[in-house]
């Protein structure tokens, strides 16, 4: 996109952008339980594509039981545990803690589809992909309820849309993904052939036992967490809402709840502000697949002309995530990006206010960022 055109539409994540960052709730779970930084997080991510948090977020099993003992497994996968230990031995080696990962950088983010505008019939679950929109008042059930970890019980078939948590948000804002994972480093680099053994043979010889982890209490903070709008990103949101001048539009990996779950209400009426809402759980895909970017493409471009546009291209949106990896994708169909930091929100903002000639702070938020 020109620096100089405006945009047509907006396009949001929803965890770790409209509403607070649920690796903020790993964070304090490593420091509290003494897990090594950055060892869930990596857990998850080289889990990928089939790991129980990437399925959940496709829709293709439970939130129940069966889905946090998965869950629990991949935390606590003795061969990762070994590799993470293994990669990090030598000097330069150390993986960044997540907070190093959120350091200022410009662009990223996660996957899966489901959309709908707010005005239009809600399609069933088996249609073609084109047709998966889903309404925001439908959907308003996913963001906003009350908090606590509630500890779900295997009983309820999940049919509503749950709280938009993308969890693989700990590349490093300037690392450059590999097809193995992002944080994986050889571990004879910069080591001469004779020495590689006795280093392997030394660093295995020091893993630690592998931690202890409660992957249900752990998965309930992270969504607790991730029910508060974002103080600067989410009143951005609202204006740009008000404003009629865009098109607004969510492309979140999202998670299912079951239908009477208290999280299943958007009582900070975060999801309400969307004319369209892409829910990977619902359509079976996830950031950073591809196919859901050029779905919400599609989507964005469909409900600009049923308001009376003339339609809308890639060029004609600009995306927000907080994970450099989705960002990349969203980049790379035609998109512009913005980057949103753990912890400077606000940084967004600004850049939002420059592609879209608003001022989306007020005095008194504008001042608090100082």
């Amino acid at each position: 996109m020109n620096p100089q055109q405006v945009p047509k539409a907006i396009l949001f994540d929803i965890g770790g952008v409209c509403v607070r960052s649920p690796f903020q709730a790993i964070i304090e779970y490593e420091h509290k339980h003494h897990i090594p930084s950055g060892w869930i997080n990596y857990a998850i991510s080289r889990s990928s594509p089939n790991g129980s948090w990437q399925r959940l977020e496709r829709g293709e099993i439970k939130l129940d039981a069966a889905y946090f003992k998965g869950l629990n497994a991949d935390l606590v996968n003795a061969d990762l545990w070994k590799e993470y230990h293994i990669r990090d031995s030598g000097p330069s080696k150390k993986i960044k803690s997540l907070k190093e990962m959120a350091k200022p950088a410009q662009l990223e983010d996660p996957v899966g589809p489901k959309t709908e505008t707010a005005d239009s019939t809600p399609t069933k679950q088996d249609e073609g992909a084109n047709s998966r929109a889903e309404r925001p008042q439908d959907c308003e059930k996913q963001l906003n309820a009350g908090s606590g970890k509630k500890r779900l019980e295997d009983r309820a078939n999940p049919t509503q849309l749950g709280d938009s948590v993308s969890f693989l948000k700990a590349e490093a804002a300037d690392s450059t993904p590999t097809d193995q994972g992002r944080f994986v480093r050889s571990i004879t680099d910069g080591i001469s052939p004779d020495k590689t053994k006795g280093s392997s043979t030394q660093s295995k010889s020091s893993i630690p036992p592998l931690p202890s982890i409660d992957a249900e209490a752990l998965f309930w903070e992270m969504m607790r967490v991730s029910r508060e709008p974002d103080p600067y990103i989410f009143p951005a949101l609202k204006k740009l809402k008000a404003s009629n001048k865009f098109i607004i539009g969510a492309l979140s990996n999202t998670v299912i709840y079951p239908p009477d779950h208290e999280y299943n209400t958007d009582r900070a009426e975060v999801r309400s502000q969307f004319d369209s809402f892409i829910s990977s759980a619902h359509v079976g895909l996830r950031k950073p697949d591809r196919k859901i970017y050029d779905l919400a493409v599609k989507e964005l471009d469909r409900v600009s002309k049923e308001k009376g546009g003339q339609g809308l291209k890639a060029g004609d949106i600009v995306f927000l995530d907080d994970i450099g990896e989705n960002l990349k994708m969203g980049k790379r169909v035609g998109m512009q990006t913005i980057k949103v930091q753990l912890g400077k929100t606000w940084r967004a903002v600004e850049e939002l206010e420059k592609v879209t000639a608003m001022d989306l702070m007020d005095a008194e938020t504008r001042q608090s960022k100082l």
